[in-house]
């Protein structure tokens, strides 16, 4: 079966970095599972992997522009010093480098990462940590199937490897 829309695929790979660190990995062990085409993955990553069946190998860079962007000075944001104390919130959790999880002012979960801790401001970085950088992928495709209707409906895998219910 060749990898399309809607397929849940398997994989086993290595993502490294313009610098050789590796960035992320999957193993025989612990694959990564993903519905095809639905979202779950870059869009770039998706059309490196279509069309191809259980076995093949793949090596392919995405740049930052396909992957997660350049970064942008505007997700530099100055926060409130206060909005880091209070009775819920522990005392060392200020500190530069660290990655904090935040809400923006809808609600939504997002993380941010402290860059600088000044007198009344917390500047915080919320870019993608891999913004501006390419990704290099190498891996093999181990499993393809169809998706059932509950896994579409949900937008998840089900089962061993994705989630259970």
């Amino acid at each position: 079966m060749k990898i399309s829309p809607e397929k849940v695929v398997s994989v086993t790979y290595t993502l490294t970095l313009d610098n050789g660190a590796i960035a992320d990995q999957a193993d025989d062990q612990q694959p990564f599972l993903f519905i095809h085409g639905v979202g779950q993955t870059l869009p770039a990553f998706d059309d490196a992997l279509n069309g191809m069946v259980v076995g093949d190998g793949f090596k392919f860079t995405l740049t930052a522009e396909q992957s997660y962007g350049m970064p942008n000075a505007d997700w530099l944001i100055s926060i409130p010093k206060s909005v880091f104390s209070g009775p819920d919130v522990p005392e060392d959790i200020l500190e530069v480098g660290a990655v904090l999880p935040m809400q923006d002012q809808s609600g939504n979960p997002m993380d941010g990462k402290v860059v600088e801790i000044g007198e009344e401001e917390v500047k915080m970085d919320f870019n993608h940590p891999l913004a501006g950088e390419a990704l290099h992928f190498e891996g093999t495709i181990i499993e393809v199937r169809e998706a059932s209707a509950e896994e579409l409906e949900h937008g998840h895998v089900h089962g061993p490897g994705g989630h259970e219910h």
